[in-house]
């Protein structure tokens, strides 16, 4: 009974609930509208970390949900100081990270009366997030915050907004803790086994394909097992190279942008495609057309922890609901009964993906392949990797080795500003693991004053940015349509080295390939966070891709 509880504010009850549901941090940035939670936070076990834009502190929310499978928690207060999060909260919806946001609100009385920074809950995030409620009474806390947690990790992870009305904080009520809710993981039955094995069977050039949220080091170790034992090739979808030990002999690289040519042919001669946590979508099949939409591509086993939704552009012979982990315990003893007519091309796709991500050396005074080598030797295999969106990540997915204990963060949903906070996050996490960040120059300037969240943090993330004063990969696409037109793609920026040590970072600039390994063995010996700015070569685009490359190809069409 509710009366025997003892009498507690919302605010209380609210953090209370974070900590029933085992959270130990939670991100955002402060406002009026939630100061009773902030009050509650004071004497909590549940660390604050204070960020300097509500965009990093969402972000470093959605890659704490990516690192740990928990949901990420952010606060933020009404208004502008909500909208600035909406970015990250797209980026968790379509990557399918779990992640809980919590908005300050005007108090109950205010609302539907143009109030000073009011919104509409439901209208500004309903189609970014898979639950957005408003808590009106602070009596049911509890019961909205479990489901919130339930709903952000049950099936397809996502995002979850809880609206906080600033009054109800601080109403004071008698309520009992919520107990977590549990999250089902589905199963395999034997009779689906044994389809899926038939098929396997029966096929000539099958293909696993790994992606999606909820995978578990157990689940990935599992998987391995089973596609090494079957000589199953195995392609991840965009930015899930940390799925599988990128050294073992079936890995056969990453679908998405910056792909190898091979594995995309490979993928048109599938006859067998099992999706794992993932369906085949629009970034990992070109643009829906490395596999057919009239039914004549391979067969598709689709293993995703909720059903697929109807009208499904390519249709599964066979819909396991299984998490990853439910799936990994299905396959983890399963073997082989009878040879296997495609281990030989597993052997051949295998050194076509080795080829493909060894550095090649191109011969500019800052070689970015000799650069990535260097870096790749360097790291630690549990480190943490991120960053975000685009040309850029392309030496980060191609060049560096995901191995085991390996954590790549990337948003799938190509946002940029996000590699920053994300390794903030990763950093606050585990102090002990080395956290990379690769950044562009325009990427890095999106949420760059998050190193001020680091070094308060005594976060010690190492930022790599290259710096070409151009937005890439819009530069490289304007080269390709409009040759020679330069077009709102130039940037003027700072001494990115000097901005780094004004925080009280470390701080290194990086011109000529030789200048790297020193650089950076003083930036992990410095003991704080570092950045290193690489100064890319003029003209330098992408691997294989320079500004006179592209007008060359456009003089030959």
């Amino acid at each position: 009974m509710t009366q025997h509880h003892p009498a507690r504010p919302g605010g209380q009850v609210l953090i209370d609930q974070l900590s029933a549901h085992g959270v130990e941090t939670v991100y955002g940035v402060p406002g009026e509208s939630y100061l009773a939670a902030l009050d509650a936070l004071h004497d909590a076990p549940v660390h604050m970390v204070v960020c300097r834009h509500e965009g990093g502190a969402a972000y470093m929310a959605e890659a704490h949900g990516k690192l740990t499978g928990r949901p990420g928690v952010c606060f933020t207060t009404r208004g502008p100081g909500a909208t600035n999060a909406l970015v990250a909260l797209h980026t968790a919806y379509q990557d399918a990270t779990p992640m809980v946001l919590f908005i300050g609100l005007v108090p109950r009385g205010h609302t539907d009366r143009a109030s000073f920074q009011e919104l509409d809950l439901r209208g500004t995030f309903g189609a970014s997030a898979k639950l957005v409620e408003t808590i009106d009474d602070a009596a049911r806390i509890p019961e909205y915050v479990a489901r919130a947690f339930a709903v952000a990790t049950s099936g397809r992870p996502g995002p979850v907004v809880l609206g906080l009305p600033e009054d109800m904080l601080t109403d004071v009520v008698r309520v009992a803790d919520a107990t977590p809710l549990p999250v089902p993981g589905g199963g395999v039955t034997p009779a689906e086994l044994a389809h899926m094995e038939g098929l396997l069977t029966t096929a000539e050039r099958p293909l696993l394909f790994l992606g999606g949220g909820r995978w578990t080091p157990d689940a990935r170790t599992a998987v391995r097992d089973w596609a090494e034992a079957w000589s199953l090739p195995v392609a991840v979808d965009f930015r899930c190279q940390d799925l599988i030990d990128n050294e073992s002999e079936v890995y056969v690289g990453p679908l998405g942008y910056g792909r190898d040519d091979a594995l995309a042919r490979r993928v048109r001669e599938a006859d067998l495609l099992l999706a794992v946590g993932t369906a085949p979508g629009d970034v990992a099949t070109d643009g829906f057309t490395l596999l057919p939409t009239d039914g004549t591509g391979p067969r598709l086993v689709q293993v995703l922890p909720e059903p697929q939704p109807p009208g499904a552009l390519y249709p599964a012979e066979l819909t396991l609901l299984a998490a990853p982990e439910a799936f990994a315990d299905a396959v983890r003893t399963r073997r082989p009964g009878t040879p296997l007519p495609w281990a030989v091309r597993t052997k051949q796709d295998r050194a076509a993906h080795l080829a493909f991500r060894t550095p090649v050396p191109e011969g500019d005074p800052l070689d970015l392949a000799t650069v990535f080598a260097t870096l790749d030797d360097r790291l630690p295999a549990d480190a943490v990797v991120t960053f975000g969106a685009g040309n850029h990540a392309i030496w980060a997915q191609r060049f560096l080795t995901y191995h085991d204990g390996t954590r790549q963060l990337a948003p799938r949903n190509g946002s940029m500003g996000y590699g920053i906070p994300a390794a903030v996050a990763a950093a606050i996490h585990d102090p002990d693991r080395r956290v990379v960040s690769v950044a562009g120059d325009g990427c890095f300037l999106m949420n760059g004053q998050e190193l001020a969240t680091a070094v308060a943090e005594n976060a010690k993330p190492l930022i790599i940015v290259l710096n070409n004063a151009q937005y890439g990969t819009i530069r490289q696409h304007q080269e390709q349509a409009y040759p020679g037109r330069v077009s709102g793609t130039g940037l003027g920026n700072p001494d990115f080295a000097a901005y780094a040590r004004a925080f009280g970072a470390h701080g290194e600039t990086v011109t000529v390939t030789d200048e790297f390994g020193p650089a950076l063995q003083r930036s992990l010996d410095s003991g704080k966070a570092a950045l290193i700015e690489l100064k890319v070569t003029d003209g330098r685009l992408a691997p294989g891709v320079t500004v006179d490359s592209l007008r060359k190809e456009s003089c030959h069409v």
